[in-house]
């Protein structure tokens, strides 16, 4: 996220939402089929690993009973009410999730650290409530830094516990399926079994940069399989084995279990929250369906199959007791059990495919709202936009799903690791939901202290029982989530602290009017783009980037990306463009929001820029009285320009820490220097290509601040190559092209740079 500035050239920040009053119910009801293959996959293959996961030790038929009772009302209360009914209600401009929640807040109350003024509200928004009459607990988040920022950690440990969930569930999901082979064959060993898990986790993990357009239409279909299977062996187990199970349904099951079991039955409670898990992706994928299709789905085909699904499994095993560590596959009636155990085994991969593709989009909207070190990101299908790929994450993902299967092969362990996920990630939805009904929707305080009350003491008593689980295997989601969070809140920090420096160290038009006017710095042919994290003004990189090259190409376009809190920006907002007031010299600003692919590539991104210049300038000239032969002149030299050769220009900065820096400071953005020496540049993340990148490099500017750290910066480069016309400027006291610079191929950036000799 970037804390940008606007002059007086203000932009109106609308996204696309979805439409969803335009659609048919037929096309209501595809949708709705549709999120069996992409929202529920983690939820409705729940019932494979939540009794095995359970440490049952001489459980009785009461037992069991309680278990469903806490199972439905679960299910009831948090599926339903809490996401299918409140939740799906709190989206931003359409899209959901946890960041969803944090930048509705941010969005409409001034407690970001991206400023509240640079942000336009849409009007259209039902919930909008302007910041302008913030609420007592708005202005404490409002006044408060420490608050602002623990919010912010909340936020970003929410995404995080999502990329655990894209670790976790391949590893259980998977490995509770093939499990199934050990049913008919008892002498296949598990060490085999968790071997083969690994296997077929390996074989997807390595497809995914082939992406999942090619087999995604298998997904629904092999979802409703198993959606609407598992309740007709469930019914007939309950026929068969229990048939009067519903009476479970009743509260006081729940009591009398608590009662007789004390502090085990608390402790089975670790066991039990795995059968909500993925409740959250019914939010977190709102942006990729709508609320009516997610809605329907879940009250008449996910929800009505699980609670049967469950009741079958319970009924067999209240007739069975101690077969619960093979809960699912011992209630197979044989005639159906290879269909059945084919139909979980792609149940299970689907339902891991939804989590790693949710996980590679969750890191590319981290990335693109600087929040995470930039990484590569692919775009593996040019119609599906969310549809991306990321190599390191993948691998990575690959290494820590196999690790999870071969070191704590045992289903119970990989259960206590994902009950803490599962309960955290709704903890935080709950606290965060919470604040958007107090300070945006104004929800009367009944009404807030009911949901408040209900969901925090329900999962607050689960968050108790899975942490009881941390030495047997919930250490793994703890250790990665508050890893990645650290990362994540580490790089904010470092990019919030350099663009406060170019702020307070911008150069302004006079200055480079100052500069230019210098005999000594040319106009040289060529087009570039000089990339800035401001627009009221420009980067101090500028200033020691023509003071050692004594150039300036002669059309330079100051190019902003700029990232905004809305899911997306329609087209026509897309790039904007405004004159500097110097010839040659223009201003661009290329807007997206966090649900936004970054479409434009290379020559792609030269070819919009260029025809938006030259309409802005057309239409310029009829509100400006301008003689038709300068407009014509205007547009040729930028033709010119664009033909003589591209280059597009990046400032580098690295911090240097003075003595005086507190510690916090210190630790922090010592370690930002770390993250930012090892990740990919952005230019090779635009597709720019090679020949056309240059990287300046700068230190040793010392500012004063209250906080006493320095950022030092000194110029390491002193040439510039206009690619396509041949033509090559050094100067700056390095004793010309030869003797004053040399080229370093950097094979982790891909790039090439010149560097002073």
């Amino acid at each position: 996220m970037r804390q940008v500035t606007m002059g007086s050239h203000r932009i109106l920040n609308r996204s696309i939402p979805f439409q969803e009053g335009k659609m048919t119910r037929w096309e209501t009801l595809k949708l709705s089929y549709k999120t069996l293959g992409v929202v529920f996959g983690g939820l409705v293959t729940s019932p494979l690993y939540v009794y095995p996961s359970m440490p049952l030790k001489s459980p009785t038929e009461d037992d069991y009973l309680g278990i469903y009772s806490i199972m439905f009302w679960t299910l009831s209360l948090i599926g339903l009410v809490k996401y299918a009914t409140i939740a799906l209600k709190a989206d931003d401009q359409g899209e959901g999730g946890t960041f969803a929640l944090y930048s509705l807040l941010c969005r409409n109350m001034d407690i970001g650290f991206l400023s509240s003024k640079y942000i336009v509200p849409n009007s259209s928004d039902s919930h909008a409530n302007m910041y302008q009459n913030p609420s007592r607990l708005g202005k404490f988040f409002e006044n408060s830094v420490i608050a602002r920022r623990v919010l912010l950690f909340i936020a970003m440990l929410g995404m995080c516990m999502l990329i655990g969930d894209g670790i976790l569930t391949p590893a259980i999901s998977v490995l509770s399926a093939m499990d199934g082979i050990r049913e008919p064959f008892p002498s296949v060993s598990k060490s085999l079994v968790e071997a083969l898990s690994a296997l077929v986790l390996i074989v997807l993990f390595l497809l995914q940069k082939f992406g999942t357009s090619r087999v995604s239409f298998l997904f629904s279909p092999i979802m409703g399989a198993w959606t609407f299977t598992t309740p007709l062996v469930g019914i007939y187990s309950i026929i068969r084995h229990y048939p009067s199970i519903f009476k479970a349904i009743s509260p006081h099951y729940i009591f009398h279990f608590f009662s007789r079991n004390g502090k085990e039955g608390w402790l089975l409670l670790g066991g039990t929250v795995l059968c909500i898990t993925g409740s959250e992706a019914m939010f977190a994928d709102l942006g990729h369906f709508n609320r009516s299709s997610i809605q329907i789905a879940f009250l008449f085909t996910i929800y009505p199959s699980l609670v049967l699904t469950y009741a079958g499994q319970t009924a067999y095993l209240i007739k069975n007791p101690y077969n619960h560590d093979d809960g699912f596959f011992k209630f197979i009636p044989t005639p159906v059990y290879w269909p059945m155990f084919i139909i979980a085994t792609l149940a299970a991969i689907v339902a891991s495919q939804s989590l790693i593709s949710a996980t590679f989009s969750v890191i590319k909207q981290s990335v693109v709202l600087d929040y995470f070190p930039r990484v590569k990101v692919v775009h593996t299908s040019s119609s599906k936009e969310g549809e991306v790929y990321s190599p390191e994450v993948n691998y990575i993902l690959m290494v820590l799903c196999v690790a999870v299967i071969l070191i704590f092969g045992d289903g119970k362990d990989i259960g206590n690791a994902f009950g803490v996920v599962v309960i955290l990630v709704m903890l935080i939805t709950t606290i965060l939901l919470t604040l958007v009904m107090i300070m945006i929707w104004r929800t009367p305080p009944v009404l807030v202290a009911l949901y408040f009350s209900v969901f925090f003491v329900m999962e607050g008593v689960y968050v108790s029982a899975v942490v009881t689980k941390i030495l047997e295997g919930g250490w793994i989601p703890f250790a990665i989530s508050f890893i990645l969070a650290f990362i994540m809140f580490g790089w904010f920090f470092g990019r919030q602290r350099k663009i406060e420096y170019e702020l307070a160290n911008k150069i302004d038009l006079n200055r480079l009017g100052i500069l230019l006017s210098d005999p000594c710095v040319q106009r040289v042919p060529g087009l570039s783009f000089f990339y800035t994290n401001i627009q009221d003004g420009l980067t101090p990189i500028l200033g020691h980037y023509i003071q050692n090259m004594k150039s300036l190409h002669k059309v330079t376009i100051f190019t902003t990306l700029r990232y905004l809190l809305v899911p997306k920006v329609s087209a026509h907002e897309r790039i904007v463009i405004k004159k500097l007031g110097l010839k040659g010299v223009y201003g661009c600003v290329i807007q997206y929001g966090y649900a936004d692919s970054l479409n434009l590539e290379g020559d792609d991104l030269v070819s919009q820029v260029t025809e938006s210049l030259r309409a802005h300038i057309q239409a310029s000239s009829e509100y400006v009285a301008s003689v038709p032969v300068e407009v014509e002149e205007e547009i040729s030299d930028i033709e010119e320009a664009k033909l003589a050769g591209v280059v597009h220009i990046r400032g580098k900065t690295r911090f240097h820490i003075g003595k005086n820096c507190r510690r916090f400071d210190r630790f922090m953005l010592g370690f930002y220097e770390v993250l930012h020496n090892n990740c990919r540049s952005s230019l090779p993340a635009m597709g720019v290509p090679l020949q056309q990148r240059i990287e300046e490099q700068i230190k040793h500017y010392k500012i004063p601040r209250a906080e006493n750290f320095e950022l030092r910066f000194r110029s390491l480069m002193s040439a510039v190559v206009v690619v396509g016309g041949g033509v090559v400027v050094g100067g700056g006291g390095g004793g010309g092209v030869v003797g004053g610079w040399r080229r370093r191929w950097d094979e982790r950036e891909n790039a090439c740079f010149g560097s002073m000799g």
